[in-house]
């Protein structure tokens, strides 16, 4: 992950099999499956890592159990099998997460029971545990902040957990190490084409602004909400196909749960899923189908999002959430397809993955999730070999371990995220009196763990660090901003940046942060 020996590889290379546009979940995963199988692979990302939808997620890796209601059973089988498939790969990221259904008429303990049951049977030997009913008493032992009048029991079950933007940078790790050229800061901007077809693209570095061409015998728009801009480069007359939804969560502290487990409602007024889920210390709650105009990489939350996030939580939790409660809100854009026809709603728009060939050969995956990149991935990249693009390999990824594999993970160790670089972040810290050095008395992060950052994980801003290296802004932004000073003085002395740079990283960051903040709203 060392930027600087990446992009000589660039001026290198004459020629590559594949160049992946996008650096979210979808795009890594491509990068990360074509170089397993032995093709030469740049990625290039026009921000950080996850920037943007794939850092905004809900910390899920499920099969949907909503999907399974809409009668979707291919779309939950696909889901279920690649979360097994995430844990056994990624055991230091993905653990079980155990979930309980309050039930409070007396229809709902055998209607969701009978349901999960049959989510634990299509999951098989790779389910996560079984489903079980508790009773009143238990269910309030499970989650003692329950509001508990009326309430019959619940209905317990399993699906997975992980920290979206810790995965993309082992996702990205694991691709370098199978040889792909991988790049935050480097930005797609014209398609090129020899006799009308595809055939690379020029990009431009967003730290220097110098210009590189890249060769490729496949493109791949792995862009997310952003599919379209792309698609825009390649035919400017071409029909749009992303409606971007907007989902929102709020972030608030550990005791409005006071438990290891998550409350899943399963129908709210909107007629969506309400998740409140323990994560990192805090608890996530969300979220919202919103249908948005345009993408953009820092979506803001609305108003009536946020009221009714707080008010639907507030009928099944004994402890009512308030504003002031909230330490950060966040917002993601998801990847819908558009539907076919006019006034369509983002509910009758399918999760499923598409995969699109244009008539230039470039190749658009969009739709799709978290929990399905590596499939996504998969198809992806035999579409190209089907359309000759490239020869044909196989697929090595259900097996392949990504960065940072290690079994056995404790979860509450405050480095857990490293996984097998734990030793090695631990004796960075311990290296010096100044990267022992905690940066807010809030978390426990130590500046050598920004050192790690800008060395191994290729960290260049401050954002970078506190957004998605440590997930600061989105577990507390106003700590968050007190920390921006320490990591860019700290950032600086690493990437050889002067006092000026440091004003106006710090200045960036805390602009960005106050729009995490409920105060702006």
């Amino acid at each position: 992950m060392n930027r600087v020996e990446l992009l000589k590889r660039l001026d290198e290379a004459a020629q590559w099999d594949f160049v992946v546009i996008g650096g979210g979940a979808t795009g890594l995963g491509v990068a990360l499956d074509a170089a397993s199988r032995g093709f030469r692979v740049v990625l290039v990302e026009q921000s950080d890592f996850t920037k943007s939808t794939s850092s905004k997620s809900t910390k899920l890796v499920h099969g949907g159990v909503r999907y399974l209601a809409q009668g979707d059973v291919r779309l939950v089988l696909e889901a279920l099998r690649e979360r097994g498939i995430m844990r056994r790969n990624a055991p230091h990221l993905v653990k079980d997460q155990s979930f309980v259904i309050p039930c409070y008429r007396w229809w709902e303990a055998p209607f969701y029971g009978i349901g999960l049951t049959l989510y634990d049977l299509l999951a098989g030997k790779l389910s996560f545990g079984r489903s079980l009913f508790r009773g009143r008493k238990r269910t309030l032992d499970m989650l003692p902040t329950l509001e508990p009048e009326k309430l019959k029991g619940g209905i317990l079950y399993h699906d997975g957990q992980f920290d979206d933007s810790r995965m993309a940078v082992g996702l990205a790790q694991t691709a370098v190490e199978q040889g792909a050229v991988v790049l935050n800061y480097m930005r797609a901007d014209r398609l090129l084409k020899t006799d009308g077809k595809v055939s690379g693209v020029e990009v431009v570095d967003g730290e220097t602004g110098k210009r590189y061409t890249l060769r490729a015998k496949a493109v791949v728009n792995a862009t997310g909400v952003f599919v379209d801009s792309i698609l825009q480069m390649d035919d400017p007359t071409g029909v749009h196909l992303v409606r971007p939804s907007q989902g929102v969560h709020l972030v608030l502290e550990r005791k409005f749960l006071d438990s290891d487990r998550a409350v899943m409602i399963p129908k709210t007024d909107d007629g969506r899923v309400l998740f409140a889920v323990p994560w990192h210390d805090s608890v996530v709650v969300g979220t919202t189908d919103t249908l948005m105009e345009h993408p953009t990489l820092e979506p803001r939350a609305l108003e009536q999002e946020i009221d009714f996030i707080l008010s639907t939580a507030g009928r099944y939790l004994s402890r009512k959430p308030r504003r002031e409660d909230i330490r950060s809100v966040f917002a993601g854009l998801r990847p819908l397809a558009a539907p076919k026809r006019d006034g369509g709603g983002t509910k009758e728009i399918s999760r499923s993955h598409k995969i699109m060939v244009s008539d230039s050969g470039l190749v658009t995956i969009t739709g799709g999730k978290w929990t399905t990149y590596r499939r996504m991935a998969q198809d992806t990249v035999d579409r190209a070999i089907e359309l000759g693009l490239v020869p044909s390999a196989e697929c090595v990824t259900e097996r392949l371990r990504i960065h940072g594999y290690r079994k056995g993970t404790d979860f509450a160790h405050e480095l857990y995220v490293y996984g097998s670089d734990i030793e090695r972040v631990e004796a960075l810290i311990d290296s010096s009196e100044a990267n022992r050095r905690t940066l807010s008395p809030r978390f426990g992060f130590r500046a050598g763990q920004v050192v790690w950052a800008v060395r191994e994980e290729m960290a260049l801003h401050v954002e970078d660090v506190l957004a998605r290296r440590f997930r600061a802004l989105f577990l507390d932004a106003r700590a968050a901003k007190q920390m921006a000073r320490p990591v860019a003085e700290i950032m600086a002395a690493e990437l050889g940046r002067d006092a000026e740079w440091v004003d106006r990283e710090t200045e960036a960051f805390e602009k960005l942060a106050d729009g995490y903040l409920i105060d702006s709203f």
